[in-house]
């Protein structure tokens, strides 16, 4: 990374500058959570914690309409590093449990996000471990999920329910979860390894052409991206992700930066980046190709 795109980072949102200060420069753990602690106050997590409603929600509903909802509201806050027991999170995270209640059958992709929302910002949920276990229950035969399965564990897994169901897991584990969930994540991470993250596993063709580009939230969606991160973020670095980090690497501009994507079609509260070089994007590419190259 040269000096220039690191000052240019550095001047970003908070949400950039902690992810850059604790996985490019070497930080150290207070100074990074100093910056993390700035999400709340300042940029755009402060622009979407402005949004909340008195009663704990977002928007007009708990999952839709996308991308407002309470459900997206958190992932976004989730992604820009709204740090664990915020009080606005552990409020918006009381919507979606009480929201649950009425569920008879939980949709897997649903299940997956609320088990990562809940387990990443440390909300006591009674019921958290039940819905692990069925989340974990719902893995198909090849290892992976898949929404539209409906008990047939023969079906091929879904990239996008896939990558959910995994960061969900891997969160609840992460956060000291005692449901074991070892064996799913596993399992999961073979599935994916299978395809070279983003391939079939029949053709060699990329199964989903729009996943070789990274809008800043990737919503419900499985991108390259999205993927290399959550590989990352498990510590799990295996050789059949080279061609996906060449997708990552060939994205790259001559001036060192990525570039910002068009977001997925629906509402928004704002627009993190104008089109162009992004910071957000950068920040999360240099350290993949930061992570694959240490390792």
């Amino acid at each position: 990374m040269d000096d220039d795109v690191r000052e240019w980072l550095l001047d970003g949102d908070p949400a950039v500058r902690w992810r850059v200060l604790r996985d490019l420069t070497g930080a150290g753990d207070d100074e990074v959570a100093r910056e993390r602690g700035r999400v709340a106050a300042q940029g755009w997590g402060a622009r979407l914690l402005a949004e909340q409603r008195d009663d704990g929600g977002w928007g007009e509903g708990v999952y839709s309409p996308k991308w407002t909802s309470t459900t997206y509201t958190l992932l976004h806050l989730l992604w820009l590093g709204l740090p664990e027991r915020h009080d606005a999170a552990l409020r918006g995270c009381e919507r979606l449990w009480a929201w649950q209640r009425g569920w008879r059958v939980p949709e897997t992709c649903i299940a997956g996000i609320v088990v990562r929302l809940t387990s990443a910002f440390r909300y006591d949920a009674d019921r958290l471990d039940g819905l692990v276990e069925h989340l974990a229950g719902e893995q198909l035969d090849d290892g992976g999920w898949n929404c539209k399965s409906h008990g047939n564990r023969a079906m091929h897994g879904s990239f996008h329910t896939s990558i959910q169901a995994l960061e969900a897991l891997d969160a609840y584990r992460r956060a000291g979860g005692t449901v074991g969930v070892d064996a799913a994540i596993g399992r999961g991470h073979a599935f994916f390894l299978r395809h070279r993250l983003y391939r079939s596993h029949r053709t060699g063709a990329v199964a989903i052409p729009a996943s070789t580009k990274f809008p800043a939230f990737p919503e419900w969606h499985f991108d390259v991206l999205r993927g290399l991160e959550h590989f990352a973020d498990a510590g799990e670095r295996d050789e059949r992700l080279a061609d996906a980090i060449e997708v990552v690497r060939r994205a790259r501009r001559r001036d060192g930066r990525w570039s910002t994507y068009t977001g997925y079609a629906g509402k928004q509260f704002f627009r993190l980046e104008e089109p162009g070089a992004s910071r957000w994007n950068t920040a999360r590419a240099l350290r993949v190709m930061r992570w694959w190259e240490a390792s």
